[in-house]
């Protein structure tokens, strides 16, 4: 997780437009850089709060789409690792050491080791990210977004994806004897009150559901990452029962996700003000869950509003939005280049530095379909017509317009 992670992120939903890694509230980036986009790094919006994030889910998606990435952006996401073996949202000077004012964190740094682990050959770079990790375990056995902060369940559930990813138990990852999975299921609410998970404890220490933690802590519960891992359908729908273990809690909050997407097939922003909005990224994290915990056929229903209606998020949002719906549409196999009628990889791989390889398209692909009649179009005939236009001065926004509507999902 659609950059999936906490409701606390403000200041990088400000830059993505959808949800993100779960940060602390901040000022508000500029809605233009104020640091230059590297070479090697996807996307052209202010990389502060979300650079590293929003890499590593490009290259884990790409992974997943049989996409080998290019050099140059697996090499701008390794130089971006400190010498602790942790990573920041963002460094604009990887040649400068990183010191205290730095604020490295575990969204990051555990985003990082699952893209790096999937692209393989990168050992050294994430066993020195998951020592640091190791480091800064709280004592209830999960994560905080920030080193020494209250354990939340996003921060929890990225890093234990990043154990997985690297072949670790997370089950065996303690501290004073409690593992992460304690530390989820200290944060899992009752059957009566939903089954969800909570982001954190409240200043009371009481729970609130939230759907964009239970979409974390669903995949975290079942020990897997950010891609998912789907699982064959159960066959029968979740029930809420007492949670004993990870398994249970997982289960009791897929529950909640189908009860809430069943009304709109969405769920919506819960950031004040914004509560009426659909909320594109968690929908896309929520289809992720519920494969992996075996329920891809019932998260259907989400996959197809997303079909229909993510064009403009993800082209405003950028190149997490577009890794993140290939994700949801790869965990509820549905096929990630004819999704609503466009090619998300082709989309995804637009957004920063060409990739090595790209795996061959079937021409049988409707999407595929289309761009071989779009380069039909593009014959003497339709040059000829726009020679036409311009010695008549009509000039072709027309026909332009008319082309890019034709492409519109």
């Amino acid at each position: 997780m659609t950059l999936r992670r906490s409701a606390a992120a403000l200041a990088a939903i400000a830059v993505l437009g959808c949800a993100a890694p779960a940060v602390a509230a901040g000022p508000s980036p500029s809605a233009s850089p104020s640091a230059a986009i590297p070479d090697g790094l996807y996307g052209t919006a202010d990389p502060t709060y979300d650079g590293v994030w929003r890499q590593s889910l490009a290259l884990l998606a790409q992974d997943t789409a049989g996409v080998k990435p290019a050099a140059q952006a697996v090499d701008w996401l390794v130089g971006q690792q400190c010498a602790n073996g942790a990573f920041a949202p963002f460094r604009a000077d990887p040649e400068k050491a990183c010191d205290a004012a730095l604020m490295v964190d575990t969204n990051s740094t555990g985003a990082a080791v699952q893209a790096l682990a999937a692209l393989g050959g990168h050992d050294a770079v994430t066993g020195k990210a998951v020592a640091w990790l190791k480091s800064v375990q709280n004592q209830d056995g999960g994560w905080g977004y920030s080193p020494g902060g209250a354990s939340d369940t996003n921060s929890t559930s990225v890093v234990i994806g990043a154990l997985t990813a690297v072949g670790e138990r997370p089950a065996h990852v303690r501290k004073d004897g409690r593992s992460p999975y304690d530390a989820l299921l200290g944060l899992a609410l009752p059957c009566a009150d939903g089954g969800a998970f909570a982001f954190q404890p409240d200043k009371k220490g009481a729970l609130t559901a939230n759907a964009d933690a239970t979409a974390a802590g669903v995949v975290g519960a079942l020990g897997k990452g950010l891609a998912g891992a789907p699982a064959k359908p159960s066959g029968t729908a979740p029930a809420c029962e007492k949670a004993t273990g990870p398994e249970q809690a997982a289960e009791n909050g897929a529950a909640y996700l189908l009860k809430a997407l069943a009304k709109d097939k969405h769920l919506t922003q819960s950031l004040p003000g914004a509560e009426d909005q659909p909320d594109y990224g968690n929908t896309a994290d929520a289809v992720v869950a519920l494969a992996t915990a075996g329920q891809a056929d019932r998260a259907a229903d989400a996959l197809r509003w997303l079909e229909g209606h993510y064009a403009a998020w993800a082209e405003r949002s950028g190149p997490a939005a577009y890794a993140q719906l290939i994700l949801a549409a790869d965990a509820a196999t549905f096929d990630v280049r004819d999704f609503g009628g466009r090619d998300l990889v082709k989309l995804l791989d637009a957004t920063g530095p060409a990739p090595e390889s790209v795996p061959a398209v079937s021409s049988a692909s409707p999407a595929a379909a289309e761009e071989e009649q779009d380069g039909e179009d593009d014959g003497p005939g339709v040059w000829w017509f726009v020679g036409v236009c311009l010695v008549a001065g009509i000039g072709i926004g027309f026909l332009i317009s008319g082309r890019v509507k034709r492409r519109q999902p």
